[in-house]
This record gives C-alpha cells, structure tokens and sequence, in this order.
C-alpha cells in the first residue's frame, strides 16, 4: 500500500474543465523538491511579448511551465486560449489560484502544484508552452518537449535560450528581456 511520500509528484490545486479531480487538503500541503530558480516575475510587456510571438488564441492550450504568479496563464487565457500553470513552489501555487480567482478566469485555467520534469505530468495537449527557467533548466526540459509535444507547438522562452543545439527560430525584445521562439517539427 502506498504511504502520502509515494503518491504522485503533482498535485492539482484548481481546476477548469475536465482536467483533474479536486485534491485532498493533505494531497495540497504535499512537499516537493525544492525550486531549481528563485521566482522573477515577468514584465507585462515580456507577457504580452511572449504570447504574442506564439500567436495565441482561443484555439491553444498554453502550458506554463513554472508559473510563478499565473500572470502567463491570466494573459493567455483573456486571450481566449484554455491554460495550465505548473509550478513546484507551494507559495507561488498559491499565489497563482488567488491570482485566476480574481480575474475570474477559474474555468478557463489549471495550476498545479508539480514538478515540470516528473514524467507523470502530462503536458502532450499544449500547443504553446512558456518558460522563464534558466538555459541550463531549458536544456534539460528540452528532449522532454521534443518527445511529448505534437508537431506545430511553439515554444517560447523569456531570457534563455535552449543552448547551441537547438536554435531559435525568432526572437523579439519587447522590454528589456529577450523573448525566443521554437516550434516542434
């Protein structure tokens, strides 16, 4: 029988949709590794920058992946897309489910309380994933996005890039920071 430390690595907290079943208060509090990056909000410019680099709209599902707080989801969603954030942090979780109840977008995105690299988080319906993780932390979720996600999905990436092996496509600087474009072929 499995003991709470065995049950999987992702919780969700909230839900839109037909994605995942409301979890226990214990399910909620589950601690997971700690976080790979301190959080760093994104700009509302390097927002709007990203989503519109990826062309969002009302068809896509939008993934982002270490969502911090839920700003990318927020911005995609009023654009008409569905989203799913997922972070590791407890406190940025939280941050994110207060953040989409005020904006009162709760049926149109998910935030989980997960570990983007546990291979138990489906990710394969996205066709926009975001990211603001360091280079290294791209190159390491990178054969994951290459295996899972279908052809035609953008990815795009504040600040980092996915290393030499695998160039951009475009970027723009819609602030201060970069903003990088891949597409899965």
């Amino acid at each position: 029988m499995r003991t709470l430390t065995a049950i999987t690595a992702f919780v969700v907290v909230s839900t839109a949709g037909q994605l995942a079943a409301v979890p226990t208060p214990t399910q909620q509090t589950q601690q997971l590794r700690r976080p790979d990056v301190i959080f760093v909000p994104t700009q509302d410019i390097t927002v709007e920058g990203m989503l519109d680099l990826a062309e969002v709209g009302p068809n896509d599902v939008v993934y982002d992946l270490g969502c911090g707080d839920g700003k990318i989801v927020i911005a995609a969603a009023r654009r008409g897309a569905r989203a799913v954030g997922v972070d590791i942090d407890p406190q940025r979780v939280k941050e994110a489910t207060a953040n989409v109840k005020a904006a009162g977008l709760e049926d149109k995105i998910t935030i989980i309380h997960g570990d983007i690299f546990d291979p138990e988080l489906k990710i394969s319906d996205a066709t926009v994933v975001t990211l603001y993780l360091l280079q290294s932390l791209n190159e390491k979720l990178k054969p994951r996005l290459q295996k899972e996600l279908r052809p035609g999905t953008r990815i795009v990436s504040n600040t980092f890039t996915m290393g030499e092996s695998w160039p951009h496509e475009k970027m723009v600087q819609p602030g201060y920071q970069p903003v990088y474009l891949w597409t899965i072929k």
